[in-house]
C-alpha cells in the first residue's frame, strides 16, 4: 500500500511538473499567430480608460497599447470587466495583458508578471466642499470609499480606515457626494478628471482634491507569469516610447501631467 501511495504521489508530482512546464505564459509568437493583442481593462478610469462615443474604450493606456499592437503587426482587442477581475483573468491566461492603471506591488508580482513602468502616479484624497478633512492625518476614524482590488483599497485598509469598496470608481464617487463616506481615495490623474467633470455639472469646488497625496506608485502592464520573452519585447518598446517622448505626448493629448518612471 505504501509503495502504491508512493507511486501515485510520484505520478501526481510529475503531472503537476508537466502542467507547470507547459504553462509557459504568453509569447510574442502567440500574439502574432492569433493576429490580435487582447487586453483586459476596467474602462472607468479616465484619462487612462473610459467609454467614449459608441461606448468605445479610449484613453492614455489604450493609445499606448494601440502603438504596441501596431509594432507587433496585430490588431488590439479590448475585453471590459470590473477591475478586480483583471489580474485573475491574466493569471488564468485568458488575456494577453492587464491594462487598467495597475500599480506594481510585491503582492501582485506573486500572481502576474509586470512590464517596466511607463509612468508614476499618486493616490489622491477627495472630499466634499467644507469638509473638516484637510490632510491625510484627518482620515483617522473616518470612512473612506475606494475601488475594490486597487492599491487605494490595500493602503487604506492597512492604515486602519473604515473602508467601503466599490467595483466602479463612479460608485465610489457617488458614495462621497451622497454622504455615505467622508472621503474618496483614488489615483491622482483619474481624480483630477472625474472631479473636474463633477464640478462642471454641480458647481466649481463641489469636490476638492487635497494637496497632500497618499503615495507615489509606478504604473505598468500585467501579463501571465512565465511570459519573460513577451515582457522583454514590451520593455524595449515602452522604454523607447518613454525616451522619445511618445508617451509624454499621449498624456499631453489628454491634458494630463506626465511623470516619467525611473526604470
Amino acid at each position: 500500500m505504501k509503495k502504491l501511495l508512493s507511486l501515485l504521489l510520484a505520478a501526481l508530482l510529475l503531472s503537476l511538473a508537466l502542467v507547470s512546464c507547459s504553462s509557459g505564459g504568453t509569447t510574442v509568437d502567440d500574439i502574432k499567430k492569433a493576429g490580435t493583442l487582447t487586453i483586459a481593462t476596467s474602462p472607468d478610469f479616465p484619462p487612462f480608460e473610459s467609454l467614449g462615443e459608441g461606448n468605445q474604450v479610449e484613453g492614455i493606456e489604450i493609445e499606448i497599447l494601440e502603438k504596441i499592437a501596431e509594432k507587433f503587426g496585430v490588431t488590439l482587442t479590448i475585453e471590459q470587466m470590473d477591475f478586480d477581475s483583471v489580474i485573475p483573468g491574466i493569471n488564468a491566461g485568458k488575456y494577453d495583458l492587464g491594462v487598467s492603471g495597475i500599480t506594481v506591488t510585491e503582492s501582485r508580482k506573486k500572481n502576474v508578471l509586470f512590464t517596466d513602468p511607463y509612468c508614476l502616479a499618486a493616490q489622491a484624497i477627495v472630499v466634499t466642499a467644507g469638509s473638516p478633512i484637510t490632510s491625510k492625518a484627518d482620515l483617522t476614524g473616518k470612512t473612506v470609499s475606494v475601488q475594490t482590488g486597487t492599491t487605494a483599497e490595500d493602503y487604506c485598509m492597512g492604515e486602519g480606515y473604515d473602508v467601503k469598496g466599490f467595483a466602479a470608481n463612479n460608485d465610489a464617487e457617488s458614495a462621497l457626494v451622497t454622504g455615505k463616506v467622508d472621503a474618496w481615495v483614488i489615483d491622482d490623474l483619474t481624480a483630477a478628471e472625474m472631479v473636474k467633470a463633477y464640478n462642471a455639472e454641480n458647481g466649481e469646488g463641489s469636490l476638492v482634491i487635497l494637496d497632500e497625496a497618499m503615495t507615489t506608485e509606478p504604473y505598468a502592464f500585467a501579463m501571465q507569469l512565465g511570459s519573460e520573452g513577451l515582457a522583454a519585447e514590451l520593455n524595449k518598446i515602452i522604454n523607447e516610447m518613454v525616451s522619445d517622448g511618445t508617451i509624454a505626448a499621449i498624456f499631453e493629448k489628454y491634458e494630463a501631467p506626465y511623470t516619467a518612471p525611473h526604470n
